[in-house]
């Protein structure tokens, strides 16, 4: 693997080392003429099919190498729709047998989170990076698990934060940087959607064996990861209420609404809440002393924007649309080079699965206080590393 980029080597390197891509937007690091990077996705469920598979068609670092699949007959109509040989085409019982294809570098895990940590680690003892959906695993054991492996293999993880290499997120986290909203004092994060059982890509979010936790693993995490990246400072306590029905099939084994407050040790006070029965929704807004921030919707795959709102004749950023897919993995081809840091690291993933076991373990005692550990601290801001462009 090549030389891993340090905080020193990424400011030595400055804005010459960024390309932009043609539309405009999130700019990756050079690749100084090294060959596109293979992915094997593994899994081809909604995700795969309707966002991954298509975003590595119009990738310049990374293209798909393999596919793997426990369904071998839509694994071959969807090899040949993008020109793969069967060759290329794993199962879940033969997959270790891509340690002998050098063609692939990196893994793409996108499973339910029950089988992220087994491909994951599997990935690891193959020789491969692994690119892995989040949340990152469904216990803490397992993150910790994940991690030792890839340090053991020499091999770079990291956790599919796309928001975090997004214009829109990395804006907002510039403009808090600059003290555009004055001291922080809320940031509030909305995230949920209607499920349906009938759906597949549903049926495993409604299991808890599978899922790990419901609307709060599912779709509370970009909350809980928004109000993280926006103050730039991890929480110090939580506290967690639940609202399910219990006669609706759908919440059997998962609680459907989960609200929380975190506290952050300048004061400023995260409030959120996901949900699995309401219209679809990914939105968050910053309340400062002099500003606010507002995203609606800010984490959708497209149709994000920012906006700010209570100053005098303030311009508005203009940010330009990506695909936010291709953009991670092209990043993630780039960070396995060596060519540019890991801003979304194991570490990251562990750290938003703490809080929310955390906040389980609120919701489970009615909503007293829980402190946590405060020595996280990530290693890489986005908002300094992860640069943008505007639309305009």
């Amino acid at each position: 693997m090549t030389d891993t980029i340090t905080r020193r080597n990424m400011m030595e390197l400055g804005a010459g080392a960024t390309l932009a891509l043609t539309t405009g937007s999130v700019l990756h690091a050079q690749t100084g003429g090294q060959a596109s990077v293979g992915y094997a996705v593994v899994g081809l469920g909604k995700l795969s099919l309707g966002q991954i598979l298509p975003a590595l068609q119009r990738t310049k670092n990374a293209h798909l190498a393999a596919l793997v699949s426990g369904h071998p007959d839509k694994a071959k109509k969807v090899a040949a729709q993008y020109g793969l040989p069967e060759t290329a085409i794993y199962n879940y019982e033969n997959f270790d047998s891509i340690a002998k294809n050098p063609a692939i570098q990196v893994v793409y895990i996108v499973l339910p989170n029950s089988m992220h940590a087994d491909f994951t680690i599997r990935s690891f003892k193959a020789g491969k990076h692994v690119l892995c959906e989040k949340p990152m695993a469904v216990t803490l054991e397992e993150c910790e698990r994940m991690i030792a492996a890839g340090k053991a293999a020499n091999r770079q993880l990291m956790i599919a934060y796309r928001c975090q290499y997004e214009p829109v997120n990395v804006t907002a986290m510039q403009l808090m940087r600059k003290g555009t909203v004055g001291t922080p004092r809320l940031v509030n994060a909305v995230m949920g959607k209607q499920t349906d059982l009938s759906d597949p890509s549903d049926a495993w979010r409604l299991d808890m064996k599978m899922s790990g936790g419901g609307a709060l693993a599912d779709m509370g995490i970009y909350g809980i990861n928004a109000t993280r990246y926006l103050l730039n400072e991890e929480p110090v306590e939580v506290r967690g209420w639940a609202r399910t029905d219990k006669n609706d099939p759908r919440f059997k084994t998962v609680e459907d609404m989960i609200a929380w407050q975190m506290r952050f040790p300048s004061g400023a006070i995260g409030d959120g809440s996901s949900c699995f029965s309401q219209p679809g929704t990914m939105a968050w807004q910053v309340v400062g002393s002099e500003r606010r921030l507002v995203a609606d919707p800010g984490c959708f795959y497209g149709g994000n924007s920012v906006r700010i709102v209570g100053g005098r004749n303030d311009p508005q950023p203009q940010v330009a649309e990506i695909d936010h897919f291709g953009n991670e993995m092209d990043w993630f081809g780039d960070v396995v080079r060596g060519r540019a840091p890991n801003v979304s690291p194991g570490e990251e993933g562990l750290q938003d699965m703490r809080i929310m076991h955390a906040i389980m373990q609120s919701v489970a005692n009615g909503g007293q206080t829980v402190k946590l550990d405060t020595a996280y601290r990530r290693t890489y801001d986005p908002a300094t590393v992860v640069g943008v462009r505007t639309s305009a």
